[in-house]
């Protein structure tokens, strides 16, 4: 069997009041009338290189009226093109309607026909967006079951905000004979977080990830209990490690390592690399069999689940005296190696490895 081809993702860009500032008479005729909108170079940068294709698609009243043919404006929209390219965003495609209003022609925004070859079912409308300046925008999103984000009452960086922070965000579902658990993870900590598995000190412990780890994170199970802990702590571990790591993409930009901190009269090390190879090295010694309702045995366990969900290395090394305060530290300690390590420049796309690959 062969592997599944994904959905491919767009992002479809109105042009006329979108990425160039219309003037008072709809008209661009001369090079002074030539700007960009406010904060649509650094916007469009931003969310190019995130496995979105790229597709202007545009009406073209207010730039092609009679009296200004379109073609008259190619010249400008060369700038418009040449200035994106020179900031690495390049579109794969670009639509331009020039029928008129009264033609009431299928092609015409909002309506889709223009964009026939997008909706052949190989792509996934629902998590693609349009981006436009007007309520024919807004409607074009809703013929398509795709987002729409207005320019206006949202600036282009909020804008590109949004996009950037679904792309990393995953969510996993895993249901065998011993637990049955539902984790999502965003990674810039959008949304509200919950964490319920059945103990106590354990959901305190994940909770530090929301914290410390600057992530948002939902997770629930229910898991066999009555038997002992491990189902559930081991299952937990792997499912958090498959979200975080769909989470992560392809991995460009992040900082991909990451942190030490105390913890009263405890200290904690946790080193992390999600070098895309799982490794575990664990030095820490607990005094007592559980804390609160959870085994301190149960720890190591958790985070060599993790690593190998993850496809990374840690390394952990703990020393203190109180046992409550030895594995907060050294969840605590994780949770901002992690924030350190998923950290990502929305600037640069650069993969953090010399091979080429993660």
């Amino acid at each position: 069997m062969g592997d599944t081809i994904a959905p491919k993702k767009v992002i479809f860009v109105d042009r006329d009041g979108t990425l160039l500032a219309e003037p008072a008479d709809e008209q661009i005729d001369s090079l002074e009338k030539c700007r960009f909108v406010s904060g649509a170079i650094s916007g469009m940068k931003a969310i190019a290189g995130l496995g979105y294709e790229l597709v202007m698609v545009t009406n073209q009243d207010g730039l092609g009226t009679p009296a200004f043919p379109e073609e008259t404006f190619w010249p400008y929209q060369h700038l418009l093109l040449d200035t994106l390219e020179s900031e690495g965003v390049v579109f794969d495609n670009i639509l331009i309607d020039k029928s008129f209003p009264e033609d009431n022609a299928p092609t015409r925004k909002p309506r889709t026909g223009l964009l026939g070859a997008y909706l052949d079912g190989s792509y996934d409308l629902a998590a693609s967006f349009v981006i436009g300046d007007r309520d024919s925008d807004v409607q074009l999103a809703a013929n398509l079951g795709a987002t729409a984000l207005q320019v206006g009452p949202m600036t282009w960086a909020e804008i590109a905000e949004r996009i950037r922070r679904t792309v990393r965000r995953a969510t996993v579902a895993r249901k065998t004979a011993e637990t049955d658990i539902a984790v999502t993870v965003d990674l810039d900590g959008v949304g509200e977080s919950t964490v319920d598995t059945g103990l106590k000190f354990f959901d305190h412990m994940l909770t530090q990830l929301v914290h410390h780890g600057g992530i948002a994170l939902s997770l629930t199970c229910k898991g066999d209990l009555e038997v002992d802990e491990h189902h559930t702590m081991e299952d937990c571990a792997i499912a958090l490690g498959e979200a975080l790591r769909e989470a992560l993409g392809d991995k460009r930009g992040i900082g991909r390592y990451g942190f030490a901190l105390p913890m009263d009269e405890s200290r904690a090390l946790v080193l992390l690399d999600f070098g895309g190879r799982s490794e575990l090295v664990w030095d820490v010694q607990f005094t007592r069999e559980y804390v609160g309702d959870t085994p301190t045995e149960m720890f190591r366990h958790f985070f060599k689940s993790l690593s190998d969900a993850m496809h990374a290395n840690l390394y952990v090394q703990a020393r203190g005296e109180n046992n409550h305060h030895l594995a907060e530290g050294i969840f605590k300690a994780f949770a901002r190696s992690l924030r350190q390590a998923v950290a990502r420049n929305v600037f640069s796309y650069e993969l953090p490895s010399s091979k080429g690959l993660l």
